[in-house]
């Protein structure tokens, strides 16, 4: 096998060893994509000033969120499916990030559920949640992350309704994957990916199935997920999952100045600028564009994360050097997991740290809590 030296590597691997319709499901934009393809130029059009003739030694990446010390300042983000990029895909890569130290946050639309995840795991993780119609079912959910032991809670708010992504679409992306003549095909050329899944009983969306009344199989359950994601989601019903849940809260999709300061006002612990990795709202600016005006106008009184297009450990670095307290990575660590499991998680999270511990030296510090805009280059 190649030496994996970088997360291209792992994404390499990653599409030789996974199902099209889930590659596609990771990959994929809505719309034209511009936003997807956004996300990852802004970082590339950041310079940074190189420094020389400092002190490198004693450096520390160790970044805090929520309170708590991690060994950087990165989570793994909330992304549905993970189990089917591989086998209790879930599991694997919350064990990897409890054992390298940083937070992993589970979705709702996840295929291991939360219960699973907390008898696999000895620490504590986050749980994401979308609101839907059915608020019985939410506050159950919420219940259940508190029964899990889960030390925070993600709200995602920026899927009151899909983004046409058209590639899903097209595949009729399901879990577990329609029996098509296309999809055997194509499964056929994945024979570790087939045996992986073979050997473990976790197929579904174990959050929702057997919790829901009526909710019993595949067919029924895209047609419950078709309409239960609530277009009437509001400030309300933020304060009423706050109340439900009464702990560490942390809000996702903001994208404007506006909706910050109202998330600030919530009593939200910290945000998260993220137009959901350009699967919404095509045409919305990149959130690293709009991280700088965000932190400037509520950055001292609520922590400010970012996520978006990060594959690298030198990205990361250009989000907090722009005022992000700490980011989320979503597809880095799916490209690790797809491609080697739990190992490919580590060592999304090793390459990661590594980039992010170089770029920092080479602009002359030591501690990434010291850097600011002054590392950036400008002309």
């Amino acid at each position: 096998m190649t030496t994996i030296t970088c997360v291209e590597d792992l994404r390499s691997l990653y599409h030789r060893r996974v199902p099209k319709m889930f590659v596609d499901y990771c990959e994929a934009g809505s719309w034209t994509e511009r936003t997807l393809r956004r996300n990852s130029q802004a970082f590339s059009e950041v310079a940074l000033r190189q420094r020389v003739a400092v002190d490198l030694n004693n450096r520390s990446i160790k970044g805090r969120m929520l309170g708590e010390q991690w060994s950087m300042p990165v989570a793994i983000a909330p992304t549905g499916l993970a189990g089917m990029q591989h086998a209790d895909g879930e599991i694997l890569a919350a064990q990897a990030a409890e054992e390298f130290g940083v937070p992993f946050t589970l979705s709702t639309m996840s295929i291991c559920s939360i219960e699973d995840v907390a008898a696999h795991t000895s620490k504590p993780f986050w749980f994401q949640l979308y609101v839907m119609r059915d608020r019985d079912f939410i506050a159950g959910l919420i219940s259940r992350a508190k029964s899990a032991a889960c030390s925070a809670l993600v709200l995602t708010l920026d899927l009151q309704i899909m983004g046409q992504r058209h590639i899903d679409i097209k595949n009729r992306m399901t879990a577990p994957p329609r029996l098509t003549l296309k999809n055997i095909a194509n499964m056929m050329t994945k024979p570790r990916w087939c045996m992986q899944m073979l050997g473990t009983r976790r197929h579904d969306f174990a959050n929702v199935l057997g919790h829901v009344s009526g909710v019993g199989d595949l067919s029924s359950l895209a047609t419950w997920s078709n309409e239960q994601f609530d277009p009437g989601l509001n400030w309300n019903d933020v304060a009423w999952v706050n109340d439900q849940w009464g702990g560490k809260l942390i809000l996702k999709g903001i994208m404007d100045v506006e909706d910050a300061r109202l998330a600030r006002d919530s009593g939200a612990d910290a945000i998260v600028v993220s137009n959901h990795g350009g699967r919404q709202l095509d045409g919305a600016p990149a959130a690293l564009d709009v991280l700088p005006q965000i932190v400037k106008a509520v950055g001292e009184d609520i922590e400010v994360w970012m996520d978006g297009g990060i594959s690298s450990g030198q990205d990361v670095f250009k989000a907090v050097a722009l005022g992000a307290e700490a980011v989320m990575i979503g597809k880095s660590f799916l490209y690790g997991l797809g491609a080697l499991g739990g190992p490919g998680v580590t060592r999304c999270l090793e390459i990661i740290a590594q980039e992010l511990d170089l770029t920092m030296a080479f602009t002359g510090h030591t501690d990434i809590g010291d850097i600011d805009q002054s590392v950036i280059w400008e002309e």
